[in-house]
Order: structure tokens, then C-alpha cells, then sequence
């Protein structure tokens, strides 16, 4: 039967200990640089592309990445971010969650789509319809998910050094309610040998785009193959018909348009954890993660952001400002504001609760906005005692950032 093969270079070298986590702050989510691809390959579904794909510029061309209309999104390539201002909720509407393609949305036949699950690490090679997924214990959880580069845009401002890749604002993040089967569930399904060391996703995208975890994450409760998203079947451009979610773990990691699961018995080495979604510059040296070209990032860390335009523009006079903040590590404990480099205020947590561990919470102030420009910023702290930075650190991708930052006010 067909095998999927774990990357040739992982035979290269010889088995490691998992790298060591690299923080800046805390770490983030990640997310691949625009136009990237990755190897691979697996059975499914019939699949083709958004219509209109291939189209030229313009209207067209915007027609044939997504499904979703992208007007009320900011562009980047193929890539949608969130405009938060557009937030007024806790869970975000499957037509504003933002969008990370590597490639544009494929559109899968639900009817002939198959998922494999297969792999050395595993006892047996099995094929999954839908309906075989549906079929099995279901799980439901609340979790965002975010593009490790979320916030890349304001290196220069933060850092004074601009990072490559897409330059995202704040909004490379959603949460929502999503429903399905754990993959450790699925797993089981196939069988895991003792000598199992990792578990690669990979896509049905163009490139098939993979991301490995360890088997500790894979069969973790809370990791699932979500077959609805807000109680909805998932929309394509978030993965139709079935996608990894990886709580807490960069947004790479939640796999869209899962096609096969490989367990390996090997360290799994792709572009996600060599040339994508690693940490390079002075304080990584190369030499010290390879073959990885920096130390490969995992789990999110604490942020808050205002969910206002930049700049905002506002009246003057007393209001109400609200924005957003989330930690991989579990339920926000607070978020603090200041203006104008001030003194530390809280701000009220909207909504936060123990019992969505790896949701999002919302926040609220009241801010007496004087006539001038003015520069807010906001600080999450998580229930681990976690808090975001005051200092960032440069990385040449530009993940990770985590810095309170300066929002741009307005006041006339």
C-alpha cells in the first residue's frame, strides 16, 4: 500500500533530543512566509481549486485564492487578516477569521474524500471517510488560533530592524468553537507502536503542507481533527472538510485539508521545523538546531491587542475601548493599559473562564481621551504569571513578538 515517506533528510542525521523551545518573551504562533510550499503527498478527496483560480489580476485573481469574499480583510498575498475593529464577540465569524494559505483554497469532494493514517510508527495503514470520522467520540473546545507572524509588521517600529515575510498587523488570529474527533482517537484507530516518536499532518494544498508533532502533543485531549467550525461544517478556506487544531501550538501546526497523519519512529525534519517557523539571528546559531536553520518555535505565548483601526480616530471625551488577549498557557489573568507611557491601569476581563482554557478573553477600559495624538498600549498576564515583554527581540522571520504595543490615537 502507498506510504507516505517520512523527509529523506531526517535519515541524515542521527536521532536528537527534540529541540530545545526558544523563547523571545514567551513564544508565539507561527505561520510560514507568504508564498511558501512544502513537500509531500497523501491520498484524499477530489480536489481543485477556488474558482477562478489562475485568473489574472484584480477581482479575479482575489476570486481564485479564496472562497470567502476577502473585501472586508487586509491583503497579503494569499493571506486575509482580521480587521479586530470588525470584532464585537467572543467567538469570530467563520466569514472574518482570518485566512494563512500557503497556496489557494482547494475545493475537496466531500463524497470521495479519504483520510490514511499510516506510517512506521503505526501497526496498521487505514483509510477514513467522513463518515468513518464522524463516527467516532467527538470532541468540542473553544481555541484560537494564531499565525506566529501575527505582529511582523511592527519590528521596525519595536525593534528597528524590518523582518521578512508578510507584514501583519494585529489581526492573524480567530477563535472559535470547533468540533470532532481527537486525533489520538484516530490513531487508535490504526494502532501506535511503542516505538512511535512523532506525528506528521500533512495537507491536500498545493505542496501538501506538513507540520510533525510530538507524540505527546498528538494525543493530547484537546488536539482534534475539527470537522465543524462554529457549528458549522468547516468553510474551505478553513480547511474543508477536515483540519488539525493544535491549541496552544503555532497556527502552522493546525494543519488545513488533512489528508494523511504518518506516526513516525524517527525525528521528522520538513520545512516547517528547518527553513519555516524557526527562530534565526545571533542568539540561534545554526549549528546549534541543525539541520534546522534556527531553533523551531511550538507553542504560542501571552498578548493583548486593542481592537481599533491604526491609527484610531476618535472624539473627544470619555470611552470605552475593548481589544483582545489569549495565552497558550491557559485562561488570561489580567490585562493592564497605560497611556502616553502612564502609569499601569487594569482594564476588566470580559468573558474569561477556566473552563476555555485555550480561548481568547476580551477586555474593556475607559479611557478620558484629551484633544491630541496619542499612543495606548496594552499587557496581558496569564494565569501561569506569564506577562508580555516590555523589550522585544529581533528575528529574521519575524515571529514571536510579543511586546505591549504602541497603538496610534488620534483625538479631535
Amino acid at each position: 500500500m502507498e506510504r507516505c515517506v517520512v523527509n529523506k533528510r531526517a535519515a541524515l542525521v542521527n536521532r536528537r533530543e527534540a529541540l530545545a523551545l526558544m523563547a523571545v518573551g514567551a513564544s508565539a504562533a507561527a505561520c510560514a512566509p507568504e508564498g511558501a510550499s512544502d513537500g509531500g503527498s497523501g491520498p484524499g478527496g477530489s480536489l481543485g481549486v477556488a474558482p477562478g483560480a489562475g485568473a489574472g489580476g484584480g477581482d479575479d485573481a482575489a476570486a481564485g485564492i479564496w472562497v470567502k469574499d476577502p473585501s472586508r480583510f487586509v491583503q497579503h498575498g494569499t493571506n486575509l487578516e482580521t480587521r479586530l475593529e470588525d470584532l464585537d464577540g467572543f467567538l469570530t465569524p467563520n466569514d472574518l477569521f482570518f485566512v494563512r494559505n500557503h497556496a489557494p483554497t482547494p475545493v475537496i469532494d466531500a463524497g470521495s474524500y479519504v483520510l490514511t493514517v499510516g506510517g512506521p510508527g503505526a501497526e496498521s495503514e487505514v483509510q477514513l471517510t467522513l463518515d468513518d470520522l464522524r463516527a467516532l467520540p467527538s470532541q468540542t473546545l473553544i481555541a484560537y488560533i494564531e499565525c506566529a507572524g501575527n505582529w511582523r509588521g511592527f519590528f521596525q517600529s519595536v525593534t528597528g530592524r524590518t523582518a521578512a515575510g508578510s507584514q501583519w498587523g494585529t489581526g492573524a488570529i480567530g477563535c472559535a468553537e470547533w468540533t470532532g474527533p481527537s486525533l489520538a482517537d484516530v490513531l487508535a484507530v490504526a494502532g501506535v507502536r511503542d516505538d512511535a516518536l512523532e506525528v506528521n499532518v500533512i495537507g491536500l494544498d498545493d505542496g501538501a503542507w506538513e507540520r510533525p508533532m510530538t507524540l505527546a502533543k498528538a494525543l493530547d485531549p484537546a488536539t482534534i481533527l475539527a470537522l465543524t467550525m462554529n457549528g458549522e461544517p468547516l468553510p474551505p478556506d478553513h480547511g474543508f472538510p477536515v483540519r488539525a487544531v493544535v491549541p496552544g501550538w503555532v497556527g502552522s501546526s493546525s494543519v488545513k485539508w488533512v489528508g494523511r497523519v504518518e506516526v513516525a519512529t524517527e525525528k521528522v525534519w520538513v520545512r516547517a521545523n528547518t527553513s519555516s517557523y524557526v527562530l534565526v539571528g545571533e542568539e540561534w546559531p545554526a549549528d546549534r538546531y541543525a539541520p534546522a536553520d534556527g531553533a523551531p518555535i511550538t507553542t504560542g505565548s501571552v498578548k493583548s491587542a486593542l481592537a481599533l483601526p491604526r491609527p484610531a480616530r476618535i472624539g473627544a471625551g470619555t470611552h470605552r475601548l475593548r481589544g483582545f488577549a489569549y495565552s497558550p498557557r491557559g485562561p488570561v489573568a489580567g490585562v493592564e493599559w497605560s497611556a502616553d507611557d502612564g502609569p499601569w491601569a487594569p482594564a476588566r476581563l470580559i468573558g474569561a473562564s477556566a473552563d476555555h482554557p485555550y480561548a481568547w478573553s476580551r477586555f474593556e477600559f475607559e479611557w478620558a481621551a484629551a484633544a491630541g495624538e496619542h499612543v495606548l498600549r496594552t499587557r496581558a498576564t496569564d494565569a501561569s504569571g506569564d506577562t508580555q515583554p516590555l523589550e522585544g527581540v529581533y528575528n529574521e522571520k519575524g515571529y514571536l513578538l510579543n511586546v505591549p504595543l504602541p497603538h496610534p490615537v488620534e483625538v479631535g
